[in-house]
Order: structure tokens, then C-alpha cells, then sequence
């Protein structure tokens, strides 16, 4: 080999023209189908999640397999049902059509691949179909608005875990949380104002879910700054990670995105578990009181859910609505999840491709 072609500069084109990013959409799961059988192995997969019930693993072991899948997996069955639509889960199907969407939009450049924590499709699944693309960096997109430990984490977690064996780790960019996008505000507002035009509402419910108030307090890196109470005020450098102050802040947001004045909204967690204090204000505890106050309209929402499932549609949209019409409500109205809408890939398109934003 001559001097002379040692000398020439390495041509960058061919690299550039093949350079690909894979993204990895992640949602929480959902069974395989309404049976009892698959509800109690996801209800299993689940719930034994250290980071999900974070007591000692024997201790866990017992009570998830002993006590909770078999007992809870037949009723949590009956309600799948009431989910389940003729194409499956709604999650699911949320799920390919946003992944289908945001290839579109993302363009050749990019192989999205979606994943369920829980259950299928995999993430390890997805992770070995983009292993194969030759990619250049990976990008994370967990399905939660407000980092949490017990699903954001989680979902690092798991990556991780698939790939500390892989021999070449291209660059991993995780996104942490999206709360505060402009775009994932429009998305709700705009649904808000549908409803708004349509009844007068006499107070606006944010229903959030739960979690142990144990974890919030781990999570408190300064030991002493949570309160469970005014520390939520404001979202600053102390309290940015934790779940129950972004669950305010996403309040506060979409208040303001809709105008609802002071007074007339309450943000309120639902769907603990067990007998140990969960965060406050509960929802199922709100609701009487506020019918006590004489509201008589209430439009509901559920922030901390991208799509429509179990705890949106039937928690939220149906029994929450047994239980205001029960104490004397008389229109309750759930305002549906950001599904596959046009805004919510939007959202997703520039989450990826800007950082910074």
C-alpha cells in the first residue's frame, strides 16, 4: 500500500448514511389475555418486582404467591374482561399503534421497538431485535409521565440488566420523566376543554396512582425534606424526583393550561394496596367529601397514565362513578388517557429528537 493512499482522509459518508438510533417505548404490561391463568402470572411477574412491593424477598415470595395472585387473580380477571376489546388489551393496542406511528414520523434514521415491563412484549425481546439493527445509540422512552422508583426505575433496571453481557454497548440515553412538555400539557388541556365546552363542572379531580409512602421517604436523598405535605408546593432541585411533588406539579400545569381557578380542583391518589399508609389525599376518601361540599359535576382526570387501562377506564371511569353518583354526585366525567393521538407522538417525536427541550 502506497504512502499516498495512507495520506487521504477517511471518508465519513458511508458512517453517517447508516448511522441509526434505536428507541425502545416502554408501558407498564398487561396480561396476555383476561383468563385467570395469565392474570395471575402477570399479577406474579409483577408484584414480585423489588422495586414494585419493596419488602424482603421471602417475605414477598409468600405473600404475593400465596396470598395475593391466587386470591386477587380471579376478580382482577372479571374486571380485564370488562377491559378487553375484540383487538386485546388496550394498552397493548395503544402501544403498536404509537409504535407504528412514530416510525412514521421519526423516519428510516430510527427502528422503534415497543415493550411491556411486565409481560409481553418483552423488554429483553425488544432490546435483541435492536441489538441486531447495528445501532448507534438507544434511546429509553419509559411510559410515565413522573419518575417513580417502582416504574421508571424499574424499567432501568431491567435494560440494564439485559445488557451488562452485551460485548458492545452502544450509547443509552434514558428520559427520566415528561411532565412539564409542553405538548404532554396540550394533550390533557385540550381533551379538558372537549369536556369543559360540553357541562359546566363544578370541581376537577387529578387522580394520580399510589404508592407506599415508605418509598417516598427512601427516595428523599436529604433525609429530612419530605413532609408529605407543603414540600409538594413547588418542584425545585430537593424534590425533583419524587413521585408525589411531579404529581402536583402536572396538577398545577394543566390547571393553569385550562384556567381553573383555585379552589375548584383537587390532586388525589388511587389504588393502594394492603393496609400500610400509601400517599394522600385518596381518592376513593375525596370523592365523599367533596359531594359533602354539594359538588354536583366532577371531571376527572388521570395524568400519571399515557393510555387507557384498568385503573383509567374501569377505576376511574366506572367505579369512581358508582361511588360520586352513591354519595349524591350526579355527572361524573373521565377524561380519556393520550392514547395514540396525533399530540402524544408529537410529543414522543420531539422528546427523542431534542434533548434539551
Amino acid at each position: 500500500m502506497s504512502t499516498t493512499t495512507l495520506a487521504q482522509p477517511f471518508d465519513t459518508t458511508t458512517l453517517n448514511e447508516v448511522r441509526k438510533t434505536g428507541v425502545l417505548i416502554v408501558n407498564l404490561g398487561t396480561p396476555d389475555s383476561p383468563s385467570v391463568p395469565d392474570v395471575r402470572k402477570y399479577l406474579r411477574q409483577f408484584l414480585m418486582d423489588e422495586r414494585v412491593i419493596d419488602i424482603p424477598y421471602l417475605n414477598r415470595w409468600f405473600l404475593i404467591n400465596l396470598v395475593i395472585a391466587p386470591f386477587r387473580a380471579p376478580k382482577s380477571a372479571k374486571v380485564y374482561k370488562q377491559l378487553w376489546r375484540p383487538d386485546g388489551s388496550p394498552l397493548k393496542t395503544y402501544g403498536y399503534s404509537v409504535k407504528d406511528k412514530l416510525q412514521k414520523v421519526l423516519g428510516e434514521n430510527y427502528v422503534v421497538e415497543l415493550a411491556m415491563r411486565y409481560q409481553n412484549p418483552s423488554i429483553e425481546k425488544a432490546l435483541t431485535a435492536l441489538r441486531k439493527e447495528c445501532l448507534t445509540e438507544i434511546i429509553v422512552v419509559p411510559f410515565f409521565p413522573q419518575y417513580a422508583s417502582a416504574s421508571t426505575g424499574s424499567v432501568y433496571k431491567e435494560v440494564m440488566r439485559v445488557v451488562k453481557d452485551w460485548e458492545v454497548l452502544p450509547e443509552i440515553r434514558f428520559v427520566n420523566r415528561f411532565l412539564e412538555h409542553p405538548k404532554f400539557i396540550k394533550g390533557f388541556v385540550d381533551l379538558g376543554k372537549k369536556y369543559m365546552a360540553q357541562h359546566d363542572y363544578d370541581h376537577f379531580v387529578f387522580s394520580y396512582h399510589g404508592l407506599p409512602e415508605r418509598q417516598i421517604t427512601k427516595g428523599d436523598v436529604t433525609g429530612h425534606f419530605c413532609q408529605f405535605g407543603s414540600c409538594c408546593d413547588k418542584l425545585d432541585h430537593r424534590n425533583q424526583h419524587c413521585y408525589r411533588a411531579q404529581c402536583f406539579e402536572t396538577t398545577r400545569l394543566l390547571v393553569k393550561g385550562m384556567g381553573i381557578p383555585e379552589g375548584k380542583y383537587t390532586t388525589c391518589f388511587q389504588s393502594r394496596l394492603g393496609k400500610n399508609p400509601w400517599i394522600k389525599p385518596y381518592t376513593d376518601e375525596v370523592i365523599p367529601e367533596l359531594t359533602k361540599k354539594g359538588v354536583k359535576s366532577a371531571l376527572a382526570f388521570s395524568p400519571a397514565f399515557v393510555a387507557d387501562c384498568l385503573e383509567t377506564t374501569i377505576e376511574v371511569g366506572e367505579e369512581y362513578k358508582e361511588l360520586f353518583e352513591k354519595e349524591g354526585g350526579q355527572h361524573w366525567q373521565l377524561v380519556e388517557s393520550l392514547n395514540d393521538s396525533d399530540i402524544w407522538v408529537e410529543c414522543l417525536e420531539d422528546i427523542i429528537k431534542n434533548p434539551a427541550a
